[in-house]
């Protein structure tokens, strides 16, 4: 099969990759740049575990072509760390054990960080409606809501101290 050529920026680094073009995005991030935090739970487009930011908007990885996505700036949970420092929500998902086996994790912090930057404030209604498109089998959704909530108070706090 015939292969394409696609270039698009991965958490802050150019890359180019050529992919048939029925490779989805997420095959590319993880078969091709080896980044595997970015996990596929369903096949299906119905569990979230895929979930990255592509232009800024969180999105399923294994529902976008990988020529789709050509152009793109795509960050993935291995780019949500800053300087070596994790991102606050990581930080909280740990202290309000906002993860059990894991699997989860990635989609879920990376769509809670979409959530945090278009709603700072988000009630807890808000952020369990946000999270529907991503599948816990192990928490309840509890402490998940309680480690948004968290990052969500950190962030804005930082933003203040920041002015």
């Amino acid at each position: 099969m015939s292969t394409v050529s696609v270039s698009l920026t991965v958490n802050g680094k150019k890359v180019t990759a050529d992919v048939e073009p029925r490779t989805l995005l997420v095959q590319l991030l993880r078969d091709n740049l080896h980044l595997t935090g970015t996990h596929v739970g369903c096949d299906t487009s119905q569990c979230g575990a895929c979930t990255v930011h592509v232009n800024g908007d969180s999105v399923k990885s294994c529902t976008i072509l990988a020529v789709q996505a050509d152009g793109a700036t795509v960050r993935t949970i291995e780019g949500l760390a800053q300087a070596g420092a994790l991102h606050a929500l990581q930080e909280a998902f740990r202290e309000h054990h906002g993860l059990q086996c894991g699997f989860c994790t990635p989609g879920m912090v990376m769509s809670s960080a979409d959530l945090l930057v278009k709603n700072p404030n988000p009630s807890e209604h808000e952020i369990r409606t946000w999270l529907e498109g991503n599948i816990c089998r192990c928490t309840g959704y509890h402490n998940i809501v309680k480690a948004v909530q968290h990052a969500a108070q950190t962030l804005r706090q930082t933003a203040q101290a920041a002015e």
